[in-house]
């Protein structure tokens, strides 16, 4: 029987690969130009949710089936505070998870709005990493 860290240790690679595959999509779909914006948004915000997860899990605190960045911030608050708080500003990618995917009210997303998604998954990244 695996030891319960190992468990966990191969839950959070399971999350850090689905994260990395979808901010590398996000970036491929860059390259297309205003064909593909809104999916670039899609993916940089799973990838941002993801990489979340992923601290969640190595932390050990549950989460429920969310696409929310600001309640999966909420739930970092109570074990890495700073991290919870620097990341506040991603929360306007949860918007990307839903709403742009369907026609409706949602306006459509710009070439600038595009690659600051990706800069705001990558700044997710990039501090979740130094932390495992």
């Amino acid at each position: 029987m695996k030891p319960p860290e190992k468990i966990r240790d191969e839950f959070v690679r399971q999350w850090l690969l689905k994260a990395e595959e979808d901010l590398n999509a996000a970036k491929s779909l860059l390259t297309y130009g205003i064909t593909f914006l809104s999916a670039v948004c899609f993916h940089s915000q799973q990838a941002a949710e993801k990489y979340l997860k992923a601290y969640l899990t190595f932390r050990q605190v549950e989460f429920p089936k969310t696409h929310d960045i600001d309640e999966i911030l909420d739930l970092i608050a109570p074990v890495n505070a700073k991290l919870s708080e620097f990341l506040r500003d991603t929360i306007i990618l949860t918007n990307y998870g839903v709403d742009v995917r369907y026609p409706g009210d949602f306006p459509g997303v710009t070439g600038d709005e595009a690659g600051q998604a990706i800069q705001m998954a990558e700044k997710v990244r990039t501090l979740v990493l130094e932390l495992l």
